[in-house]
């Protein structure tokens, strides 16, 4: 039978939530004066999170919540907020009897917009119905719409991912050059993720390739040095060329590269024709 929560007038009761972010990383907190312990997962003490009136309803439209804090607890951290390792994770918000640890999870969704102000942050949740919102029929497009190794591209991503080491950081850390087991060429437009320093699992995108050095997103950490270790997803221009000639996969290829465009319905006839 499930508890009904605030029935009385005094409640030992507390707000938790759990984040489990994209880069593997896990988290619980808890709005109390004391680390609690439930559902597998450690919830650290933050009694500074605020969570805002979480709206639920039985209609199609989204549900809303959103959370607010101070940026004084080490679990979220302003650099980490900065490099976005908190954006899309997933989340739990539910509440937990201190006492009994005794706990229902009231809202699940994901972290939308994050935005700062001063030493505190507020985050905007996205609920699991904002999935309803997405485009059922696809729109026609001269490029591939599936993402590179995934749905509907059905390549293998161990084939086309490779483990680098750095060779030479450039003396503005905007880039940096790299020894590894796959062509330069082949890396543009793909993906970089760090194995070693304080930027471990953060996926970064490949701004450009040029020889053998490599321009990511973000700057290079001060603590990496030569030898240090990422690996590297090789990209795609997203083009029938590319997708029959490199990787001869044009069949299942995710876009019409030869639909006629608007431009057709605007031609005129000419003198001659």
């Amino acid at each position: 039978m499930t508890r009904a929560w605030f029935s009385q007038r005094l409640e030992t009761v507390a707000t938790s939530w759990r984040i489990e972010r994209s880069d593997g990383g896990a988290l619980g907190l808890v709005s109390h004066d004391r680390d609690l312990a439930f559902g597998g997962l450690t919830y650290r003490s933050a009694p500074g999170m605020v969570p805002s009136a979480i709206r639920l309803s039985a209609g199609l439209e989204p549900d809303s919540a959103e959370i607010s804090g101070a940026l004084t607890h080490d679990a979220i951290r302003d650099d980490e907020l900065a490099t976005g390792r908190f954006d899309g994770a997933r989340i739990q918000m539910g509440v937990v009897d201190w006492e009994t640890l005794e706990f229902e999870i009231l809202y699940t969704g994901t972290i939308g917009a994050v935005s700062r102000d001063g030493r505190g942050f507020s985050a905007e949740l996205d609920s699991l119905k904002a999935g309803l919102n997405r485009e059922l029929a696809p729109r026609t497009a001269p490029t591939c719409r599936a993402e590179f190794c995934g749905s509907g591209c059905t390549l293998s991503p161990p084939r086309f991912t490779h483990e680098i080491a750095i060779a030479e950081v450039a003396a503005d850390r905007a880039s940096f050059r790299f020894t590894g087991p796959v062509t330069p060429a082949n890396l543009a437009d793909g993906t970089l993720r760090w194995i070693d320093g304080t930027d471990a699992g953060l996926a970064l995108r490949i701004e450009a390739v040029i020889g053998n050095w490599i321009w990511p997103e973000r700057e290079v950490d001060p603590g990496l040095t030569t030898g240090a270790r990422a690996t590297v997803r090789e990209g795609c221009d997203h083009t029938i060329e590319a997708c029959a000639a490199r990787f001869a996969n044009a069949v299942n290829f995710q876009g019409e590269p030869f639909l006629p465009g608007n431009d057709l319905l605007t031609r005129y006839p000419s003198a001659g024709q």
